[in-house]
């Protein structure tokens, strides 16, 4: 090949390649954005007024170009807003290191924590944070060292995310666009993300949480550890869907928004009914207490007459717990023996029933109980005769659900 058909070979070859590149990478060139105003919301719960904001220029591959902007919260419903932005790319993170309103507990957190999220502000002016946006971070940033764009990067990590949870929408708009208090699915996925994810955790076990999820989804996109699913399964069972959105909509109410929240309590329920997480913490019935010999011990089918026995149950985390006795006689010890976090309701005579409820979720239950065998009373009331048996049914309502959770009888020995 002559000196010249070489030259002209490369020339070409040079220029196709240059050609490609800017087809591969037009969508990401760096733009200048200047924004009079960049506002948005914070949300874990809403975050508190003081939380810091930080909002820091990225280059196209993510990394920080040293330019950043600063302002805070300055409300308790995690809203905020800062004027006259100007970047040489349009590519930000922005940082919320703060207190927020935990739904769960319907109070304050106990300590701070940071979300995150990664946008393009092109054609932007509103920027919202959130527990959906703060999982993306890694993975989106490892899917653009692998050759993707960052709009690309970012709808495929989102839709891994959604995964997680046994979520699929190809529609939903990007992260920075949803709030909890929108209406519609888009916004009722996120709360229901959002309410998962916080269960019955400390804010130090949040962070954990999340960081563990994201760094487990960072290389390809799948939950790999299924512990961590057991962990949202776990706390997602135990959740008071309608305390929860009564605490968050009051929270919004004192602090001058009124909404009404969109229908989350049927996300975190499709999640219970078709995650693939096995449920490892459940309600215990031990054989034994201090008190003696468990009636709810699954084994347990028979008490002796006048012999002192156990009411005793070990709640997860969150849960609650009633049980009702029926068609028989007993007693329980009020000293010094008393009742521990059981609520009794009176005896009902003409049903032959009593409801025993848990008073504080996820603390132990325990009661010293005795059984009477076959009599006949008076009832001194209605003057009505009664036949007490010798067979109690004991019906069991975990997280206190309408229908019993499981039932069984047991005989009474005389």
């Amino acid at each position: 090949m002559s000196i010249f058909r070489r030259f002209v070979f490369a020339l070409f070859s040079m220029l196709f390649l240059w050609l490609g590149a800017c087809e591969t990478s037009q969508t990401d060139t760096p733009q200048i954005i200047s924004l009079e105003n960049l506002s948005g919301v914070v949300q874990k719960g809403p975050f508190m007024s003081g939380t810091a904001i930080t909002i820091a220029e990225l280059n196209i591959d993510l990394g920080q170009t040293g330019r950043n902007f600063t302002t805070e919260i300055t409300d308790n419903l995690g809203r905020f807003q800062i004027e006259n932005i100007e970047l040489s790319s349009q590519f930000v993170e922005l940082r919320a290191d703060g207190f927020y309103f935990n739904e769960v507990k319907g109070e304050p957190s106990s300590a701070r924590l940071v979300l995150t999220a990664l946008s393009d502000l092109t054609d932007k002016n509103t920027l919202n944070v959130n527990l959906l946006s703060h999982l993306e971070d890694k993975r989106i940033i490892q899917l653009i060292s692998e050759g993707l764009n960052f709009s690309e990067a970012k709808s495929q990590a989102q839709q891994e995310i959604l995964r997680i949870f046994s979520f699929e929408n190809n529609d939903m708009p990007e992260s920075e666009k949803l709030d909890i208090t929108g209406s519609g699915d888009d916004h009722a996925v996120l709360l229901a993300i959002s309410v998962i994810l916080q269960g019955h955790r400390t804010v130090a076990e949040l962070s954990e949480l999340i960081s563990q999820l994201g760094s487990d989804l960072k290389e390809d996109g799948e939950l790999n550890d299924l512990s961590l699913g057991s962990e949202l399964i776990n706390h997602a069972v135990n959740l008071d869907l309608s305390d929860i959105r009564e605490k968050l909509e009051n929270r919004y109410s004192a602090g001058g928004q009124e909404v009404t929240l969109p229908e989350f309590e049927k996300y975190v329920q499709f999640f219970i009914e078709n995650s693939p997480y096995e449920v490892t913490r459940t309600f215990g019935y031990p054989e034994f207490s201090p008190y003696g010999e468990n009636i709810l011990f699954e084994g347990k089918t028979s008490v002796e007459a006048h012999k002192g026995y156990s009411l005793a149950a070990d709640l997860p985390e969150g849960a609650h717990l009633a049980v009702r006795l029926s068609g028989g006689l007993w007693y329980y010890q009020v000293m010094p023996e008393g009742p521990v976090n059981w609520s009794v309701s009176r005896y009902d005579s003409e049903n032959q029933t009593q409801l025993f409820t848990s008073e504080n979720p996820g603390a132990f239950c325990d009661l010293h109980i005795e059984f009477s065998p076959y009599i006949s009373i008076t009832d001194s009331t209605t003057m009505k005769d009664s036949i007490i048996g010798n067979e109690i049914l004991i019906e069991v309502f975990e997280n206190l659900s309408d229908s019993a959770t499981w039932i069984k009888k047991i005989e009474i020995l005389e």
